[in-house]
């Protein structure tokens, strides 16, 4: 079953940013949909509805995005050519209505990456692996599936972004704080106030 999940997240993320027709979002809302079925068959993912879950998210995407707005002002002075390369990034998506963008990184890629890399992948893992060989190979995994982008600084942006999802997972086991974190933060840097 985790090497059908993988299978398909590479498949997925390969069309999704490989194949250069079709609309960028939706695409990733497809790949999204598909992985998170998968992992629904297989395991129902273990969410406490709690305020504080909800707080948590949002501060923890105020964070990330933080982290993310002072590494758009540094990556300059240690990788060439980061900022073409983090237009590249935006450009995904160029043409799109901001409105589409917003509900589908709320509603749809956001809750379903993490009920699936988190949720189901990294929790599998650390069983199977223990917990810090888990999180690191989900980490790893996560940027990995990233690569078919062919741009180092969005596979940069997804091993951190996976590194911080995937330790506040370890640390909280809360997987409703990593949905509203990743939902809002991903709206927000994509949809609302993009750092560059």
């Amino acid at each position: 079953m985790i090497a059908g999940a993988l299978v398909l997240a590479a498949v997925g993320w390969a069309f999704t940013f490989g194949l250069h027709w079709g609309n960028f979002w939706i695409k990733i809302g497809i790949t999204v949909v598909a992985v998170c079925a998968y992992s629904l068959r297989w395991q129902r993912p273990r969410v406490n509805w709690r305020a504080g879950s909800a707080a948590l998210g949002l501060l923890s995407a105020a964070l990330l995005y933080l982290v993310f707005f002072i590494g758009n002002l540094l990556a300059p002075y240690v990788v060439p050519g980061a900022h073409t390369q983090v237009g590249g990034v935006y450009g995904l998506g160029a043409g799109s209505p901001r409105i589409l963008i917003l509900l589908l990184l709320l509603l749809v890629t956001g809750p379903g990456e993490e009920i699936f890399w988190r949720g189901f992948l990294q929790e599998r893992l650390m069983q199977r692996w223990g917990e810090v060989a888990g999180y690191v190979a989900t980490t790893l995994l996560y940027g990995c599936v990233h690569v078919f982008s062919r741009n180092p600084m969005l596979i940069l942006a997804a091993l951190v972004a996976g590194a911080f999802w995937g330790a506040q997972y370890l640390w909280k086991r809360d997987l409703l704080a990593l949905i509203v974190s990743h939902a809002l933060w991903s709206a927000v840097i994509f949809a609302v106030a993009p750092v560059q």
